[in-house]
């Protein structure tokens, strides 16, 4: 027989009241923190031009469709000391990454697309006019010769997919986003003693501010063997690591890292004119409420040796397989996710339960993730632990 209020003890009575009170002001201050974001952030996000698409939108039966966004990072390396290495930005984009989130909304996987992948670029429409193609380029050179829209006119052209939506992130502004939340949790398996390009990093696990943060991602001359194909991979980890803090009770309970995280987000990105409000990326972040983050994934395209240039690559045959489960909304398969990274279990270097995940499940498989392997020495366990180390992660 349930207890009335009489009869409940004082000291459970006052619990309640406090947990109660507390949920009330948390509530109250995210709904402020909301007000204010808004009035004060919602002008400073940059809109790009409109999609001038190559293909079509397929229709799909059901209340929601999928959605392919097209992400992007440029480094112009003209924030105060961004210009760290000999690239000098170049107008490309350094990260491009094609995220598809299914029409449930249960899942989401995004696909990193090499910039060095030797392409057909077709021609581009851009409110300036009409921009040639090429055939062979380099896939990064379509947002140095046409910007957002032709990169994804690019990607369109190459993969089949409606690209819905892109979103450009400058990388200067990154390091705000990092400071933000408190920075982000990274596993090194060596230490990156690098004063040519004034890299500095501990090895093994630790917390990075903003700053060392981007010296992290950008890193390509110690960390991996594999050059820019590891850093791609620890990109992915990072962004997967980034993704779990903000997602995080240490972040949500705080409005504060809330406010100074949407107003860092709000100065560094440029999106699609469907795409330019804090409401509109609003309502899209609702999108995942009731995504797993085990189910948030990351994998890179397959690709192969270019043949004439041995410092370049190319998409691979399998490549075709990827965009036909994309078009489909299918999960990515054993064949594509055996050496994913998830969101609820970047290769951290942590230890325990994922901080984000809404229901506590671990990750299902993510190869280089602490989740994926075993206590077994079995061969394929060995192989893909080395791999790991050769893209220059924690195994």
């Amino acid at each position: 027989m349930p207890e009335t209020p009489s009869q409940t003890p004082p000291h459970r009575r006052t619990v309640l009241r406090v947990v109660l009170a507390t949920q009330l002001v948390m509530a109250l201050l995210t709904a402020l923190v909301v007000t204010v974001a808004y009035q004060r952030i919602d002008g400073r996000i940059e809109a790009g031009g409109e999609i001038p698409h190559e293909v079509s939108k397929k229709r799909h039966d059901g209340p929601k469709a999928p959605l392919n966004i097209l992400v992007m990072g440029i480094d112009e390396r003209d924030c105060e000391g961004c210009g760290i290495d000999e690239e000098g930005g170049g107008g490309g984009s350094d990260v491009s990454i094609l995220l598809h989130i299914s029409a449930d909304r249960r899942s989401a996987y995004g696909v990193s697309l090499p910039r060095d992948a030797m392409v057909a670029r077709p021609d581009c429409r851009t409110a300036e006019g009409r921009v040639a193609g090429e055939d062979p380029a380099m896939f990064n050179t379509a947002y140095a010769v046409g910007g957002p829209t032709c990169a994804v006119q690019t990607v369109e052209s190459l993969t089949g997919l409606f690209i819905d939506h892109y979103l450009v992130l400058e990388f200067g502004g990154f390091v705000d986003m990092v400071d933000a939340v408190g920075g982000v949790t990274v596993c090194l398996p060596k230490a990156v003693n690098d004063p040519a390009h004034n890299i500095f990093l501990d090895a093994g696990t630790q917390v990075l501010d903003g700053r060392d943060s981007l010296n992290y991602v950008r890193e390509r001359t110690q960390l991996s063997v594999t050059g820019d194909i590891g850093r791609m991979k620890r990109q992915q980890a990072f962004i997967a690591s980034l993704l779990n803090r903000v997602l995080s009770a240490d972040t949500l309970a705080q409005p504060t890292r809330i406010y100074d995280f949407l107003s860092a987000v709000a100065d560094s990105i440029q999106v699609d004119e469907d795409l330019d409000s804090l409401r509109k990326l609003a309502d899209l972040a609702m999108e995942f409420r009731h995504t797993d983050l085990a189910d948030i994934r990351f994998v890179t395209v397959p690709f192969e040796a270019y043949p004439p240039d041995e410092n370049r690559l190319q998409w691979s045959p399998e490549a075709s397989r990827l965009w036909k489960r994309i078009a489909a909304d299918q999960p990515l398969g054993a064949e594509f996710s055996d050496d994913s990274i998830t969101v609820a279990d970047p290769p951290d270097g942590t230890a325990g339960e994922p901080s984000g995940s809404p229901s506590g499940r671990p990750s299902q498989g993510g190869g280089t993730g602490n989740g994926g392997g075993g206590a077994g020495g079995s061969d394929e366990e060995d192989a893909r632990r080395a791999q790991a180390l050769a893209n220059g992660l924690c195994a």
